[in-house]
């Protein structure tokens, strides 16, 4: 009968990366017995909790011992490698021995410690040797009257190849997969050494890291985007029973899981194109169909076939195979999206039921059989007489005699196979052997992987005298990867001192430093070749110390380059918040720009050898801009795209550049192998429509609006990098609803006096000054957008073409029906982002018609409309993914004008009064000096005068503080001028002179603008000190 199971599913969360910890991470993941949690960094209230068969909590909470193996520190939640292996390797043991098939998957994004699990480090061993050697010494304890054979396999599964990392030579197009009746899926051709011992299966696991290795530098390929599978058959054959029972075990480590963001894809035509993610794509199909089976839902099509790797898993996932995933995921908050992919993934996967049974020979249970039918008949011949037992135990000594015979028969073929295995692990031991002789003589090269497993794998030796490095076999050291060329460089070993010299146009890279001409090396110098063909560099053994190397590694190498770049957080402006920590966005970009790096180098390389004269340049984008509230635009990794001849621009998303760099990969390697690499335009990797470019943008305050005052406006329209792109000039004027422009008389004190009128104003672009996307190429033209309140889509003027100073001149007129307080709201606390888009020959224009928005009768564009009022299209902010924090601010603002309206309501309430009260004190003096009727009519005309001189003093007074306010906010838009050009400057790199010069005219800036805000402030002051004193004095002159 079948066992029936679910596949067993773990999840491990490990410590900090360094660069994690540099950045100042925090982390997200939380566990409670088997359950995981997982906050959102950007809204830490909300939180998702998943519950599996396990969760190892790796994070902290360990130290390590004299051996170097990590142990818990006292607590008892820290899982080491250990107790994983105790839960999940000993039930890959157990399975294996009662006959049934195991396998045990690895599944999580790049860097989240599915290989540490699966091999381990140092003495922290993962899965895999530890099953291996837990295997052999319980082989050791058996009984005598059984025999044991153990096969081993290791093959790699990338962009839908299988390479046999056991074998020296590699067939250009990879091993074939084969289906059996009986067997199922195989790879065909595949290197399966029998071993005898856990040192055997050891050096093996070395041999393939060494080849997997090569075969990543060779073929340009990174090993977190391919597959490893580790196979062992392991057969018991019971002698006395004379049957067998035959286990395959699995174990397998998948591809990176990376997760790109759906905005990202959907917009490339070329969208998933690639065969170097259909095998991690068709598993993510396979167990979403099987878990939707699992729940009973009908499903008519489980797509194993469609790919290799979900071939060979056929039987692990739905069939005959006891099957455990471990997930394992970062604590980090830049690596919340991709955490929350594998959890939800891994919850999928724990509802597949598998139907497990032992695998006893069909044939040898026939021949069971007919052994027992013999012996039947032997019986029945030794009851025949003497006659019948001479027969039967003739008959029986010869079928004893045939067993014997195909038992040593078979034992002879499986120790000759043995001796073959045993001869070629003599050669590599020697070979070793010779390795560590030469480690203590010369110094040498050590290679530094992505994948920690492949790093410090090959070792290349300088020996004395002049050593030439390159991809021609006559080199004293043969290279083999991007940008690497036949002869390309020479170290030169001499009086104990290395050298090291490019040949011409030969990348070198030495401690993130190009270098062009003869450099000496130092111990643990970092050597880059190539695009990025990255090594470490050991000294003599004189310049040796003690130091570990461990902290050298590939991010350690990617962060140096990024620093010699000019690139760090500070420069991403990660400002630290109150607890001196950057913001999660930054730290997340940061990651990224590391991570594409290198991956830039090598499309810039293969763009070279392809001649696509196509150049890849990381850029930040929002580094240096704001939303229309000030607030910083959250921070993105993109990549701009340039031609060399045509000067065409583009620039892709992250996940677009990622999918087309593995497309572009695909037609390298053709390109290697002497294959056609002519494509039509659609299909090539390199080639995209023209598109329209963004290529900065600028900040307009609405304040002006907010109090009927007119802004003329002059500002510099900012790139990503807040530098000056162009200078725009643009006008918000207040007007009538038939375009009449308001003046000095027409401002109001309050912009709530405005509340539930109409409000109409025209935004005029007048020109553009020294646009540099114009003057960089010819055939190139602008347009300028922007978007007001809540309009459904930006407005655009019309192209302008091949002109640095483009005359715009367009006005739009737009009308507020019923000015809401959210509208008024709006105009005081929030900016018009003007931008400026670039245009290319080809490619299509924005839409610069009024088509699709609402126009008044007289064909103004009507704004805050309520119909079409939503939170995001307002920019309040108040939509769902808003933290509690500020909607609460934004209702406390809303209360306080509400009190502001009633405080108002109240002061002209005491007017009145006060004007009812002066009226009766005139009645009643009026009553009293009725006497004399002369003397009474001057009575009366006195205060009448007086009424008209109160009148309009008041009114006076309110022209000169409308004046003064105008004055102020005139001067203040100055000041926020020099501020932007104070923030937005940027000291210049590898100048001192230039330096010197930024720093003395940055102070006098810092000088200009203080003295400019000090002014503005006691002007505005004086302003309104004199019209009080005024005040006071007509007044204290009324009561005299």
């Amino acid at each position: 009968m079948p066992n029936v199971d679910s596949v067993k599913v773990a999840v491990r969360v490990r410590p900090f990366s360094q660069r994690e910890k540099d950045a100042g991470s925090r982390c997200v993941i939380s566990m409670n017995s088997n359950s995981t949690s997982i906050y959102d960094p950007r809204n830490p209230g909300h939180m998702k909790t998943f519950t599996f068969d396990l969760a190892y909590w790796s994070h902290s909470g360990f130290l390590k011992d004299e051996n170097g193996t990590f142990i818990s520190a006292g607590s008892n939640s820290y899982a080491g490698q250990r107790e994983v292996f105790r839960d999940l390797g000993q039930g890959v043991l157990e399975s294996a021995w009662q006959g049934y098939n195991a396998t045990l998957l690895a599944y999580g994004q790049t860097g989240s410690g599915k290989s540490y699990s699966m091999i381990g480090y140092g003495a922290n061993r993962g899965l895999v040797p530890s099953v291996c050697e837990e295997l052999f010494k319980a082989i050791q304890s058996q009984e005598k009257n059984k025999q044991y054979q153990i096969t081993f396999s290791m093959l790699e599964i990338y962009n839908e190849q299988v390479i046999d990392l056991l074998s020296k030579t590699r067939k250009p197009s990879g091993l074939k997969i084969r289906e059996d009746q009986h067997q199922g899926f195989y790879v065909d051709g595949l290197k399966l050494v029998p071993c005898d011992n856990y040192a055997q299966i050891e050096r093996l696991m070395d041999q393939g890291n060494k080849m997997r290795t090569t075969a990543t530098t060779t073929m340009n390929a990174s090993s977190s985007r391919s597959h490893m599978v580790v196979t062992i058959q392991f057969k018991q054959i019971f002698l006395d029973e004379a049957i067998t029972k035959q286990s395959v075990i699995n174990l397998v480590d998948l591809a990176g899981s990376e997760r790109q963001k759906s905005s990202g894809s959907e917009k490339d035509r070329l969208k998933e194109g690639t065969r170097v993610n259909l095998s991690l794509t068709t598993l993510g199909n396979v167990i979403s169909a099987l878990a939707e089976a699992a729940t009973g839902k009908r499903v008519l099509h489980i797509p194993y076939r469609d790919s290799v790797l979900t071939k060979l898993l056929q039987s692990a996932l739905g069939g005959n195979s006891k099957t455990i995933m471990i997930a394992a995921v970062s604590p980090a908050d830049i690596c919340y999206e991709e955490t929350l992919s594998t959890l939800r993934y891994a919850e999928r996967t724990k509802k597949i039921r598998n139907k497990a049974v032992v695998n006893a020979s069909p044939a040898e249970k026939l021949i069971r059989e007919m052994k027992a039918e013999n012996n039947k008949l032997l019986s029945r011949l030794a009851g025949l007489g003497s006659t019948g037992r001479s027969i039967a135990d003739e008959t029986q000594l010869r079928l004893l005699a045939e067993s014997e015979g195909q038992m040593r028969s078979t034992q002879a073929a499986w120790e000759a196979r043995l001796e073959e295995a045993r001869q070629e692990w003599e050669k590599q031991y020697a070979a070793v052997t010779q390795e560590r002789r030469m480690m203590e003589t010369f110094p040498y090269l050590l290679n530094i992987n992505e994948d920690p497993q492949l790093s410090w794998v090959l070792k290349h030796f300088i020996q004395d005298g002049t050593c030439d490095v390159g991809q021609s076999t006559s080199n004293a050291i043969i290279l083999r990867g991007l940008g690497i060329l036949d002869k390309h460089a020479t170290f030169t070993n001499a009086d104990g001192k290395v050298t090291l010299a490019p040949q011409d146009m030969c990348k070198v890279i030495v401690n993130g430093v190009p270098i062009t001409g003869k450099t000496k090396l130092q111990h643990l110098d970092r050597v880059i070749l190539g695009s990025n063909s990255a090594y470490l560099y050991v000294g003599p053994p004189a310049e040796r110390t003690e130091e570990d190397l461990s902290r050298y590694d590939y991010d350690f190498f990617q962060s140096e380059l990024a620093a010699a770049e000019g690139f760090s957080v500070d420069k991403l402006g990660a400002a630290g918040s109150g607890e001196g920590r950057a913001d999660p966005s930054v730290l997340a970009a940061f990651h990224d720009y590391i991570k594409l790096m290198p991956l830039v180098a090598e499309a810039n390389q293969m763009s070279q050898e392809l001649k696509k004269e196509l150049t890849f340049e990381l850029k930040v984008k929002n580094l240096a801009l704001s939303d229309s509230r000030g607030h910083d635009l959250q921070k993105e990794i993109t990549v701009k795209v340039t031609h060399a001849t045509t000067n065409q621009v583009w620039v892709w998303s992250k996940a677009k550049f990622i999918n087309r760099k593995f497309l572009m990969e695909e037609l390298y390697q053709r390109f290697l192998e002497g294959e056609n690499t002519d494509v039509n335009q659609d299909s090539d990797p390199f080639w995209d429509p023209v598109e329209v470019v963004h290529v900065g943008s600028a900040h307009v305050w609405l304040q002006a609006l907010a109090y009927r005052m007119k802004l003329e406006e002059q500002t510099e329209l900012l790139n990503s990098e807040g530098l000056e792109e162009a200078v725009v000039l643009i006008n918000l004027s207040p007007c009538s609803s038939d375009g009449r422009l308001f003046g000095e008389d027409d401002m109001v004190i309050d912009p709530l006096e405005l509340l539930g009128r109409r409000v109409d104003f025209q935004i005029h672009v007048a020109e553009c000054l020294g646009v540099k996307w114009l003057r960089d190429a010819v055939g190139r033209g602008i347009q300028i957008g922007y978007r007001v309140y809540d309009l459904p889509r930006s407005l655009y003027t019309k192209p302008v073409w091949k002109n640095v100073n483009p005359k715009i001149e367009e006005t739009v007129h737009f009308s507020a029906l019923n000015a809401s307080y959210e509208f008024l709201n709006y105009l005081q606390k929030n900016a018009l982002i003007v931008d400026l888009w670039g245009l290319q020959e080809g490619c299509v224009e924005m839409d610069y018609s009024l088509d699709g928005l609402l126009l008044t009768s007289e064909g103004t564009v009507v704004v805050d409309n309520p119909k079409a009022l939503t939170a995001s299209s307002a920019g309040l902010d108040t939509g769902n993914e808003v933290p509690e924090l500020y909607r609460k601010l934004l209702q406390m603002e809303q209360e306080t004008e509400l009190l502001r309206e009633v405080n108002r309501a109240l002061r002209e309430e005491n007017v009145l009064l006060q004007d009812k009260l002066k009226k009766w004190d005139t009645g009643h003096h009026e009553k009293k000096k009725s006497e004399s009727p002369t003397k009474a009519i001057k009575m009366m005309k006195q205060p009448l005068g007086e009424t008209e001189e109160m009148c309009s003093h008041r009114t006076s007074c309110d022209a000169e503080f409308a004046k003064a306010l105008k004055i102020f906010y005139q001067n203040m838009n100055v000041v926020r001028q020099q501020f932007l050009q104070l923030k937005h400057s940027r000291p210049p790199e590898d100048n001192l002179q230039a330096l010197r010069l930024f720093t003395e005219r940055q102070s006098q800036m810092i000088s200009d603008f203080g003295k400019q805000l000090e002014s503005t402030i006691y002007k505005l002051k004086s302003d309104v000190a004199l019209i009080v004193k005024k005040k006071r004095e007509y007044t204290a002159h009324s009561k005299s």
